[in-house]
Parts: structure tokens; C-alpha cells; sequence
């Protein structure tokens, strides 16, 4: 018999109670029988509204593997645990969206401003100007020269450079900072549970 190559992430999310093998994990195998009758098998099945998070161990996976194939030879890719999210299914609500991208939208911008504005009388960005201006050109600057011009532009390229967005659009398929950072902290955070649950010995049975 053909060897199993299993696949399952640190972190599944699903809104469904019956959960499958095809639900949580990637399959490869050369007879595709095995497959086809391995997606169907039945891992969990979770109460009504029982919304969180549960680990599971992928040992018991493989154990429900064996049960319909005992001589299977199976190879573990992925994690040894893994995080099952069981969420409400989403209710599209157009106003909640949009009010919640605008509010975002308004603290980002004014606490970025804030942020500039405070940096700059910090260090003195104006004065500085100030004194380059009438040192080259021997005129008195009137805060409004080329040289506070270039900085605001030089300032809304780099934040849009920064972020790698402009319009909704990416400039480049590179992911940004903020992406980065947000990707580490949801698996610090997958990491945290796994091993708090395996510490306290309260990962979840499959059925």
C-alpha cells in the first residue's frame, strides 16, 4: 500500500460542527482511492454554539486514519498539534463594515499626524529648515519653502513605500510590516495555547 503524506496547519478555522478529515487537512497519495475515502472520515463533531478554540493532536488523527486503513503507512509533514477555531458563520453587515474601516481609518490618520507633529518639534524640523533656507538663499523663510514641500512629500512616498499600499492596491507582492507583525503575533499567540493545552493536558478528543 501506497504511503499517506498528511498535511494539516497550525491553525484551522472552520464554522461547521461536523468536521472531516477533507476540512483540516492536505492529502497526498499516489492511489487516489484512499483519498477519496479518507476526505469523508469523520474527526470531530462539535457541540451547537460551541464556539472556541480546541487543540487536537494529530497522533489522534492518525489514529482515525487507521481505522478505516490499519496497514496505511502515513508521513506527517505538518504539526505534531494544531489549532481547531470552531466560529459563528459570518453575517454580512455593509454599515458594521464600513464604520469600522472608517473609524480605523481616522485614528490611523490623525494618530500618525499626532505622531509626526510631536516628532518634529521634538527635534526641531522647522528651525532646522528655517536656518538652512536663509543660510542658502539669505532670505527670511516664511515656513513655506521647498524645503517643508519635499518633506511632505517625502513623507506621504515613504509611509505608502512603507506600507506597500496606495489606493487599496499593493505595489509590490512583497508583504508589509504590518502584515509581518501580525502574522508573528497569531502564531505566538497558536504557539501559547498549544503548549498551555499540552502542559494541562487538556487537548480535546477526537470522536
Amino acid at each position: 500500500m501506497e504511503p499517506l503524506y498528511l498535511n494539516i496547519g497550525q491553525s484551522v478555522e472552520l464554522d461547521v460542527q461536523s468536521v472531516t478529515l477533507d476540512d483540516i487537512a492536505k492529502m497526498s497519495c499516489s492511489d487516489k482511492k484512499i483519498i477519496s475515502r479518507l476526505k469523508t472520515v469523520k474527526i470531530i463533531n462539535i457541540k451547537d454554539k460551541s464556539y472556541g478554540r480546541y487543540v487536537i493532536s494529530v497522533l489522534a488523527i492518525i489514529e482515525k486514519i487507521h481505522e478505516v486503513y490499519p496497514a496505511l503507512e502515513i508521513v506527517n509533514i505538518g504539526e505534531s498539534q494544531f489549532l481547531l477555531t470552531y466560529r459563528a458563520p459570518k453575517k454580512t453587515n455593509v454599515a458594521a463594515q464600513v464604520l469600522k474601516i472608517a473609524a480605523v481609518c481616522i485614528a490611523a490618520f490623525f494618530g500618525a499626524a499626532f505622531t509626526i507633529m510631536t516628532f518634529n518639534n521634538d527635534v526641531g524640523v522647522a528651525e532646522v529648515f528655517k536656518q538652512v533656507y536663509e543660510q542658502f538663499t539669505g532670505k527670511e523663510s516664511n515656513g513655506f519653502t521647498p524645503l517643508e514641500i519635499s518633506y511632505s512629500i517625502g513623507i506621504a512616498v515613504g509611509i505608502i513605500g512603507f506600507f506597500n499600499h496606495i489606493f487599496g492596491r499593493k505595489l509590490t507582492v512583497d508583504p508589509t510590516p504590518l502584515e509581518i507583525e501580525m502574522k508573528k503575533y497569531e502564531n505566538d499567540v497558536n504557539s501559547m495555547l498549544i503548549d498551555t493545552c499540552t502542559r494541562e493536558e487538556s487537548m480535546i478528543d477526537v470522536d
